[in-house]
């Protein structure tokens, strides 16, 4: 989720509170009613019940032990006044091992405790075991998360026309069915399932003996232009050799355009990139490849 546009601390008219009365803790489950609705002020454009729905789909979903549940507040008094969420998750290492990562989420500081939210920022994000990432940095942001360590990982995003494409023979494509798990890892068959229970489009891509992955997720551009965004593939190529396919089915759904992330226009593909927007950032050992945003607020709060 994008941060909200945050005013310079020295044009607050609030004085800031001493640093003694004003604490980092873990966001507790009593907390989160205090938590969506300082979001909910952060993001007037969302309601609580928005916040509400997507944090209870994290608190539900496996996730990896001694890591906090939805993340930081600034506490003060016993009440947050400033929260950062945090998603964390666990995934499949190519060397049978395991990452952990966390998806940077919404934040936002009260005025009066904006002076404090470097120190959020740093006690959220300061174990170096974890990957941490940001998908929605507002623009007028980057230079802040460039400060705070992270470096850039996909510079913008390709809007494409996939049915335009032409269509491999022999392939078949069709929603997740527990049939399906047979042929996927069980780590992918838990993440289509998981993701359908969300609300998202979870497809398996039969080609020959092989079965890919993939999550889309339907929204409106400007609540008019029907696309779907990409949320998981296996990889980025996969989706290309199999754009017509793909963009034929997504077709029958209402949908011409699909969204994923790139670094760079994609020759063969009927459609544009752009930099100006899709950038996202990563902080650890592990940043995220393209075509991977499974188990972030992308599904859990706009599934």
């Amino acid at each position: 989720m994008q941060p909200l546009r945050k005013t310079d601390v020295a044009n607050d008219t609030q004085p800031a509170p001493a640093a003694g009365g004003v604490r980092v803790r873990e966001i507790r489950t009593a907390d989160l009613a205090a938590v969506a609705a300082l979001l909910t002020r952060g993001f007037s454009f969302r309601s609580e019940a928005y916040w509400l729905r997507g944090l209870d789909r994290h608190a539900t979903r496996p996730r990896p032990t001694g890591f906090p549940t939805f993340g930081y507040c600034l506490d003060h008094g016993g009440v947050p006044v400033g929260v950062i969420l945090l998603l964390f998750s666990e995934l499949p290492a190519d060397d049978g091992t395991t990452i952990v990562r966390a998806n940077v989420s919404s934040w936002y500081v009260e005025p009066a405790f904006r002076a404090f939210s470097s120190m959020l920022v740093r006690a959220a994000t300061r174990d170096k075991t974890v990957t941490y990432f940001n998908i929605t940095p507002a623009p007028h942001t980057w230079p802040q998360v460039e400060a705070q360590g992270f470096s850039v990982y996909c510079k913008g995003q390709i809007y494409a026309a996939l049915a335009l494409s032409q269509p491999p023979a022999n392939v078949r494509v069709g929603e997740f069915a527990e049939r399906d798990a047979a042929g996927l890892s069980a780590f992918e068959a838990d993440l289509l399932r998981q993701h359908a229970a969300w609300g998202c489009l979870s497809l398996v891509v039969h080609d020959g003996p092989t079965a890919y992955p993939f999550v889309f997720q339907k929204h409106r551009v400007k609540n008019v232009l029907p696309v779907y965004r990409l949320l998981y593939c296996r990889d980025v190529a996969s989706l290309v050799r199999l754009a017509g396919n793909i963009g034929r089915f997504l077709l029958r759904r209402g949908g011409l355009l699909v969204r994923f992330d790139a670094n760079a226009p994609v020759a063969g593909l009927a459609g544009w990139y752009s930099d100006k927007r899709g950038r996202k950032y990563a902080k650890g050992p592990h940043p995220p490849r393209l075509g991977d945003l499974a188990f972030t607020e992308a599904a859990l709060f706009d599934g």
